[in-house]
């Protein structure tokens, strides 16, 4: 129910960057209608490779992350374009995208986006590294969790997930992976535990950044809040029922 144009920003999104995606949508005349489907796939589905080698070695197998990730945009664009009319009108790409730039100022803008991304990055696990550490001294891990603790019930996932699910959902993958792989190391979660948040936040994630910035184009956040909350919790107790009748129906 999109344009074929959609698949611009859509596949950059994924393979190269999420913000290389967000750029061609601000230079194609999308409706908004298409941007919000668009936005969804986006935000669900973007960076699998680089995000997928951070989550394979935090716990979750770098295929069975993009799948789910792939799986879960497809879905959730076909559900929510079904309050729209009139998405897949093919629309008219602009004559100033026949101009092509210089490959050296190509890879120039790319080396420069990468070195800000990483020094971003950097910057971020150290704030919240900190914070953690200085929660857990201070005793405030606790309130976390019993905060959150009736959203976990909903998601499917434990209590003691609260911390990570926080990080992942509230910075991201990228920021947020040496958080939770410390949090690995310490054995707080069980193997299956570990998978069923990897999953849930593999979908939402860095949700407050993101739907802020496709406010910019008009796109009201709930659709993209409330859509990914619900089709990580709908994943997380699918695999969650399908480990349960493994288990009845293939005992060790």
């Amino acid at each position: 129910n999109l344009p074929a144009a959609a698949a611009l920003p859509i596949i950059i999104a994924m393979t190269v960057s999420f913000y290389a995606g967000l750029a061609i949508i601000a230079v194609l005349p999308f409706t908004i209608e298409q941007v919000i489907l668009i936005a969804l796939f986006m935000t669900i589905a973007h960076m699998l490779i680089v995000e997928g080698i951070v989550q394979h070695k935090s716990g979750l197998n770098v295929i069975n992350a993009t799948l789910v990730r792939i799986g879960a945009a497809v879905l959730s664009v076909f559900v929510v374009s079904q309050f729209f009319a009139g998405t897949g009108q093919d629309i008219s790409l602009p004559a100033s995208l026949a101009t092509q730039a210089p490959f050296i100022e190509v890879v120039k803008d790319w080396a420069i986006d990468t070195s800000l991304l990483c020094v971003r990055v950097f910057v971020i696990i150290m704030l919240v590294m900190m914070a953690l550490y200085a929660s857990e001294s201070l005793g405030w891990i606790k309130y976390v969790v019993r905060f959150f603790r009736p959203l976990m019930k909903v998601l499917g996932l434990p209590d003691r997930a609260a911390t990570m699910w926080v990080t992942g959902a509230g910075f991201g993958l990228l920021y947020g992976s040496a958080v939770i792989m410390d949090e690995v190391k310490k054995g707080a979660l069980t193997k299956e535990e570990l998978e069923h948040l990897q999953i849930s936040i593999a979908i939402n994630h860095s949700v407050v950044e993101e739907a802020g910035l496709f406010m910019a184009f008009g796109v009201n956040p709930l659709w993209l809040l409330i859509t990914r909350f619900v089709a990580a919790t709908i994943a997380v107790h699918t695999l969650r029922g399908v480990q349960y009748l493994r288990r009845r129906l293939l005992p060790r």
